[in-house]
């Protein structure tokens, strides 16, 4: 059998979907290392290395950019023309990031990670919009056999597109092994490096609409304005996505910008030790396909508040304080109450440790492995 994976995720660094396809695809080939793998991206300057073991892959590359590959692959459907040519040996491609071309003959297996665009659409690019809108319908018939990432994210599928039950098969995300409590003298460094305070309050995520940071600016301000006790700072990890304009808009508005500190981008090998300094995670997220971020955080020993919207209740059981996103008061409180409460932060922890154990990528990828040989053993 010879399977190619869409690592165009890792390649163009798209921070959720890039884990999804980095920690899915190292998994994979560590468990059925026998099996003929190749990867697959599109064109990318300059061009971003793959991280071992994936770079010892043999590459199928389109020399395009994102524009023209979205817009062939669309053509690729509303004009029934296969592009099997370009996959020359395959027998099935594995859509990781919301783009499936047309084939003929090979079989296919798409991730739905989220329909984030469909029910929160002012997230969302104009363009970006409409092409999801435009493609997605179509990309979850055409495939053979479609993996959603929660519960969550399946019902949604079935709801808006009438796609068959029997046809998802929901596999969780896993935690990569490197994520756990990190020693005093990693830590140390971290903070040194990052220049991050002593005591913080922590986001890790791009900046964006969805994720709901305007609301954290409030609860943050509000937590402030209460008691400066927990008035620690709020620290935020991540790269600006896009229509980020309003969130720092408020920032200025409410006088934050000497009480907020940003990282920017942070590489993957920092995060567990970034985790681990801080005293609260916090993740607002209006709705997400499925969260990882929030299972991090606990497997570093981390109390989390979180949203008790879409995917986030179902990843974080009981090991979270649940809130509604869009009541600032309550996620002001959980915040105080987190930080106030050291007994409570004891429990937090030990739950979150506990809970993110669960979720392992060897199992995602075990379970992935029964998808590619149910379809490919159905011809």
């Amino acid at each position: 059998m010879n399977l190619c994976l869409d690592l165009s995720p890792i390649v163009h660094q798209k921070a959720g979907l890039a884990s999804y396809a980095r920690e899915l695809a190292t998994q994979l080939l560590e468990i059925e290392a026998g099996l003929s793998w190749s990867a697959f991206h599109y064109d990318r300057h300059p061009p971003v290395s793959l991280p071992p073991p994936l770079d010892r892959l043999p590459r199928r590359v389109v020399p395009w950019g994102a524009y023209r590959w979205r817009l062939t692959a669309a053509l690729s459907h509303f004009l029934g023309l296969s592009m099997d040519g370009l996959f020359q040996g395959v027998d099935l491609f594995h859509a990781t990031e919301h783009l499936l071309p047309r084939f003929s003959r090979i079989r296919t297996v798409f991730t739905l990670h989220d329909l984030i665009f469909l029910f929160h659409p002012e997230t969302h690019k104009p363009l970006n919009r409409w092409f999801l809108t435009l493609m997605m319908p179509r990309f979850l018939r055409a495939a053979d056999a479609v993996i959603a990432v929660s519960e969550c994210t399946k019902r949604d599928a079935v709801r808006a597109y009438g796609i068959p039950e029997e046809k998802i098969t929901v596999i969780y995300e896993g935690v990569s092994l490197r994520f756990r409590p990190a020693d005093p003298e990693a830590v140390r460094v971290v903070r040194a490096k990052y220049g991050l305070p002593e005591h913080f309050i922590l986001y890790v995520g791009t900046i964006e609409p969805r994720k709901n940071l305007t609301a954290l600016l409030e609860a943050y301000a509000a937590l402030q304005a209460r008691n400066t006790q927990y008035a620690t700072r709020l620290v935020i990890v991540g790269k600006k996505g896009w229509l980020y304009e309003g969130f720092f808009r408020r920032l200025r508005e409410l006088g934050l910008e000497e009480h907020v500190h940003f990282t920017g981008y942070v590489p993957d090998e920092d995060l567990p030790a970034l985790y681990s300094a801080a005293d609260l995670f916090v993740f607002p997220s209006l709705y997400e396909g499925f969260g990882l971020p929030v299972l991090e955080a606990m497997a570093c020993g981390v109390p989390v508040v979180c949203s008790n919207t879409s995917s986030l209740p179902e990843v974080a059981g009981d090991a979270a304080l649940l809130v509604d996103p869009a009541d600032v008061r309550a996620l002001a409180e959980a915040m105080e109450r987190v930080l106030a409460d050291e007994a409570l932060r004891a429990t937090l922890r030990t739950r979150g440790l506990e809970r993110a154990r669960q979720f392992t990528w060897e199992a995602t990828a075990r379970r992935t492995l029964e998808v590619y040989r149910r379809v490919v053993g159905s011809d």
